[in-house]
């Protein structure tokens, strides 16, 4: 059986205004690079055999801080970037509510609420596959993945054959530093509690 720690990156300014980040490409704030430390201090004991994490520079910061404590390098991997949320992507939840109020009001109801970003489909589509592939070039091994919310969300979705809106009516949240560890065995993703 092979494990994946599956992190979700460090706090941004962009976290702390509510701004919907997407694809943009905001860095740690302090509070970020301060929660990356913790978790490599946490997981300083940890046999992890590799470190990956998605391009988008708030996810790399917080995989290099904790693969650095375990004198290796992040490798990045496309796949688990952040769902493209249109034109949602940097503003607040204020002004999507007042810009765009019935998309907002489906996104409250835990449905996709933006209309020209990637669809939660696109996105399991991409996420499932890149970690099943990291299961195969890692048997029998522990590896951290950090990415984003959406890409977490996905894969408990899969996890629990729900869709991706159920998964998020069911939890949990998903906050900055966030872990998770799943169990890649027999073709399956699985939680391990």
């Amino acid at each position: 059986m092979m494990t994946i720690l599956l992190v979700r990156h460090g706090e941004t300014d962009w976290n702390r205004e509510n701004r919907f980040q997407g694809r943009a490409d905001p860095p740690l704030n302090q509070t970020g690079r301060a929660q990356a430390v913790d978790l490599s201090v946490t997981l300083a004991a940890e046999p992890l055999a590799a470190f990956y994490s998605s391009p988008l520079r708030r996810a790399l910061e917080t995989a290099e801080i904790v693969a650095a404590a375990h004198g290796q390098a992040a490798v990045t991997i496309d796949a688990l970037r952040e769902v493209d949320v249109g034109s949602w992507e940097g503003l607040t939840r204020t002004e999507v509510e007042e810009r765009y109020p019935e998309q907002f009001a489906r996104w409250l109801d835990h449905e996709q609420g933006y209309e020209d970003g990637e669809s939660y489909e696109q996105l399991t589509g991409r996420v499932i596959p890149a970690l099943f592939a990291l299961a195969e070039t890692h048997p029998g091994e522990r590896i951290l993945v950090v990415t984003h919310g959406g890409p977490i969300r996905a894969a408990l979705a899969h996890v629990d054959d729900v869709s991706h809106a159920e998964a998020r009516k069911r939890g949990p949240t998903i906050v900055n530093g966030f872990v998770i560890e799943l169990a890649v065995e027999n073709g399956n993703l699985r939680r391990i509690d």
